[in-house]
């Protein structure tokens, strides 16, 4: 049976989704199944590591409202992260809650099939995979195209400034923010095409 993984030193990197008509797509796509959206909704929207998604617990969730504080502490890190919940996450929080009202505040907020455990990074890894291929997108996806959406479309669409991406992903340069998402080559390609 041949190994699909890649080659020891090799560098795969998944891709953000890049349109918000994508995102939309995928939302519309897991509106039978709220779990899955709540994972996807949240993970673009706080822009947490996959670990650190799996690893919240339902207490910490139930009762925040819009504009409240969910704290997490990075794995990678041990360093405390606070993030502010917009509308659609609460949102998918409620109907993810509402449809599993037996979750107690000790569960996981995303359960696998093994009682009492949360999902695994390779699950989500390949979930996402799914999700944006059902979607259409052909490039290199997996768990890490949560976080790197959210950045993405900080930057491209809301126009999020490069030092404030910077703090919210934690990274010690611009430079490392820049090449995390991406968008240096493409603005360089944009910035060499305008003719003066």
């Amino acid at each position: 049976m041949p190994n699909n993984r890649p080659q020891k030193g090799s560098v795969i990197r998944a891709e953000p989704i890049r349109s918000l008509e994508a995102i939309e797509k995928i939302k519309r796509l897991l509106v039978q199944h709220p779990r899955d959206r709540l994972l996807f909704v949240l993970g673009i929207n706080t822009n947490l590591r996959a670990c650190d998604l799996l690893g919240i617990l339902v207490g910490a969730v139930r009762y925040l409202q819009v504009g409240q504080t969910l704290v997490v502490r990075e794995r990678k890190t041990g360093k405390l992260r606070r993030i502010t919940l917009n509308r659609a996450v609460v949102e998918a929080i409620r109907s993810w809650l509402a449809a599993r009202p037996n979750l107690n505040d000790a569960s996981p907020l995303f359960p696998s099939r093994k009682r009492g455990k949360p999902l695994c990074v390779s699950t989500l890894n390949n979930m996402v995979k799914r999700w944006c291929r059902e979607a259409g997108l052909r490039e290199n996806h997996g768990c890490h195209t949560l976080r790197k959406t959210f950045g993405y479309i900080h930057r491209t669409v809301f126009r999020t400034d490069v030092p404030t991406l910077m703090v919210l992903f934690n990274h010690s340069s611009q430079r490392q923010t820049l090449e995390y998402l991406g968008i240096q080559e493409v603005e360089m390609t944009r910035a060499y095409l305008k003719e003066i």
